[in-house]
């Protein structure tokens, strides 16, 4: 897709680890730059970029960006393991891949350092990770998508699987707490000691379905799944009939017209509610990976395409030259010094921004997955 590839070569042409143009938050903030998932999410769609089109270009940039961050002894500027906060592993993924393609052993050493955060994670009673330090006790979708696909990922290929069905049996769990039986939806936050005000005294659970939550959640499963050991088949299927119950959930609440989903998932039509860009980029990228691994069936790639190409003609744009990518939003969480009450109102106050890796990157791997189909068709 054409202005697709020029709206890639725009961002990294403008782009910098010092000064990455798609990280929004930081520009915002005026913040150095630092180790921080969302660059993460923007390496590992350009390294996916690499591997679909052999671009040398791609790789340089992906190698080259996180270089910046990992020192030779392994550790990462920036990177504070003692923080346990999960969004941190995040943009360890990407070391795997440039490890491989690179060869350098930094990568390799950096992958140590950030699993060492993990043996040391603080945990909820049921046994998963606290999302972050600073969030006690609480169980966050957007931690699955983070720390997850790493953990089984490191633990499949450094250590002989050993706690793989560690990582497994914590979807499991968020599974069994965080579902809506009702409607197959899963609740943004879960808080295990019942203290914070945001949640339900009696089931812990925050109040709404956070469409972006939701998809770092089916993306969890995908890219945990993907890199499972073959001796966890049992628990693969486990993992597959969760994800296609996912799916099915969402599914009714695809947009007829754009594809794309609403920013509280289950309330289309009520006002200010509006079609969000990242967590209905990450939806098309899900379902069209999940159909390429045979984790779905080929019924389900329309609502995939029909997404990306909704996104594409609605949300992506060119003014005076410039291209853009529209109806992102910024953050959004649970409680902190802002008191996020995780309400409908709240999910409706966060910022709408443009450009921002948080749709970028996701509309990358969605774009991968066309790829991937058109040089296999």
């Amino acid at each position: 897709m054409e202005i697709l590839d020029r709206y890639i070569e725009q961002l990294l042409k403008e782009s910098t680890p010092q000064a990455p143009m798609w990280n929004i938050e930081k520009i915002k903030a005026g913040k150095k730059p630092s180790w921080n998932y969302i660059d993460g999410c923007m390496i590992k769609a350009v390294v996916e970029l690499y591997q679909i089109t052999g671009k040398p270009s791609y790789l340089e940039f992906a190698d080259h960006f996180i270089s910046y961050f990992v020192n030779e002894d392994g550790s990462i500027r920036s990177y504070h393991p003692e923080e346990y906060n999960l969004d941190n592993v995040n943009a360890g993924k990407t070391l795997f891949d440039l490890y491989r393609l690179t060869g350098h052993e930094k990568y390799r050493r950096a992958m140590d350092t950030i699993y060492s955060q993990l043996v040391h994670q603080p945990r909820t009673s049921t046994g998963n990770f606290w999302h972050k330090k600073i969030y006690p006790h609480q169980i966050w979708l957007d931690g699955l998508y983070m720390a997850q696909p790493f953990y089984m990922q490191y633990e499949a290929e450094y250590r002989n699987g050993e706690n793989c069905l560690d990582s497994y049996e914590q979807f499991l769990n968020v599974y069994r707490l965080m579902r809506d039986p009702l409607n197959g939806l899963y609740y943004h936050a879960y808080d295990d000691s019942r203290q914070m005000f945001w949640c339900d005294q009696v089931t812990g659970l925050s109040d709404s379905f956070w469409l972006r939550a939701l998809g770092w959640y089916a993306m969890a499963l995908v890219d945990t799944m993907d890199v499972m050991p073959a001796s966890l088949s049992r628990e693969k299927e486990q993992l597959k009939s969760i994800y296609r119950q996912l799916i099915d959930a969402m599914l009714p609440y695809q947009d007829k017209e754009t594809g794309m989903w609403y920013q509280v998932v289950n309330r289309g039509g009520i006002r200010p509610n509006y079609l969000e860009t990242s967590g209905s980029a990450i939806f098309s990228f899900a379902i069209l990976k999940s159909v390429r691994l045979g984790l779905l069936d080929e019924s389900y790639r329309p609502a995939g395409l029909k997404a990306f190409e909704g996104i594409c003609r609605t949300q992506l744009s060119e003014k005076e030259g410039r291209l853009q990518l529209d109806g992102i939003c910024l953050v959004a969480g649970l409680g902190n010094k802002e008191m996020r009450e995780g309400t409908f109102d709240y999910y409706m106050r966060e910022p709408v921004v443009s450009n921002d890796a948080k749709g970028v990157a996701p509309l990358v791997l969605a774009y991968v997955e066309t790829l991937w189909l058109s040089h296999h068709s």
